[in-house]
């Protein structure tokens, strides 16, 4: 039987790449998807960081953010067929927990993360069940649909803070998904978008891509010059970093919306009550979103919003570790890997 090159976690940042036989169908309801290509995400640096932020258990293969065609399916899968073009919802929640039976599925407590969990997309071949897969149409182009999955994290996200077009909306962290959520923002006719960070290079990007303003908040009066650019303030605020709840909530204009997105679990901010109260603000915390996959593939293949353009590099799978050191050391916006 034909085998794969197959890069393994190992623990503690360490990569090992191995031949192996493709996945199998297993279960009635897997699907046997032939990998196109897979963005690294932050998740995977947070995995292969040492000390790790984020967990993964050794011998698992990393990934998820991938794109590919349908290879075969089990007898019980009747949403695709071999052929179909998909892509991946990562969250395989179980349905029976209380808080999916509330219709909270992004707060089951028995999920399991493909690419966390289970095996992942950074490998040739990739076995699922199929409710993790959605199919796309053939005619989006393959990068913008391997980022359905982050791009899905911010169309759950937006949903939570009531918004109009011709409002103002800062964003805290020009990273990939901060620029995500500008792409996003735009397209639904935000009247300024504004990224604000300390990475030069983020900052340059975000302004090569078209935003509004881009602010080095270590060389200008962050507060000063949102209020400038916007009058009273942003009428949306969007944490993309997970520890900036304080300046969000500042740079917010009275009665505006703040979305807190970033995840930082060991950071722990003292918040400023008194400003969310007195000025009459509304604080969302948004966890990658209940069920905003199918107003994804619609948005993609309407092709408004191209996240695309936020590749900057594509790179075989033996240069997985490259690919991760290059958006580590901020070289990189979004990497694809290609199979």
């Amino acid at each position: 039987m034909n085998t794969e090159l197959v890069p393994i976690f190992r623990g503690n940042g360490v990569l090992e790449y191995v031949e192996r036989q493709p996945p199998q169908l297993v279960a009635d309801d897997d699907v046997i998807v032939r990998i196109e290509a897979c963005g690294i995400c932050g998740t995977d640096l947070n995995i292969l960081a040492v000390p790790p932020a984020h967990k993964a258990p050794p011998g698992i293969v990393i990934g998820h953010e991938g794109v590919g065609i349908v290879a075969a399916v089990g007898p019980a899968v009747t949403s695709v067929q071999p052929g179909d073009r998909v892509v991946i919802a990562n969250r395989l929640t179980c349905g029976k927990c209380d808080y999916c039976r509330r219709g909270l599925d992004n707060q089951c407590t028995n999920y399991q993360t493909i690419g966390t969990t289970i095996d992942g997309a950074f490998a040739p071949t990739l076995r699922t069940p199929a409710r993790a897969l959605w199919k796309i149409d053939p005619t989006v182009p393959r990068d913008d649909a391997a980022l359905f999955e982050p791009l899905s994290c911010a169309v759950g996200s937006v949903r939570r803070a009531p918004f109009q077009p011709g409002d103002n909306v800062a964003i805290i962290g020009a990273g990939p998904m901060g620029l995500l959520f500008a792409l996003l923002y735009r397209s639904m006719g935000a009247g300024k978008v504004i990224l604000l960070d300390v990475a030069p290079y983020r900052l340059e990007f975000a302004q090569e891509i078209g935003m509004d303003a881009a602010l080095n908040v270590t060389q200008v009066d962050a507060l000063a010059e949102v209020k400038r650019l916007t009058g009273l303030g942003a009428d949306v605020v969007v944490d993309a970093v997970g520890n900036q709840i304080n300046q969000a909530i500042q740079l917010a204009r009275r009665g505006g919306q703040v979305i807190l997105f970033g995840l930082r679990p060991h950071d722990n901010p003292p918040v400023n009550q008194y400003t969310i109260t007195r000025y009459d603000l509304t604080v969302h915390g948004a966890f990658v979103g209940l069920h905003p996959f199918a107003q994804t593939i619609q948005l993609l293949e309407s092709r408004r919003v191209q996240p695309s353009i936020l590749v900057t590099h594509r790179l075989p799978l033996t240069e997985l570790s490259r690919g991760v050191e290059l958006m580590r050391t901020q070289q990189a916006m979004k990497v694809l890997i290609e199979m």
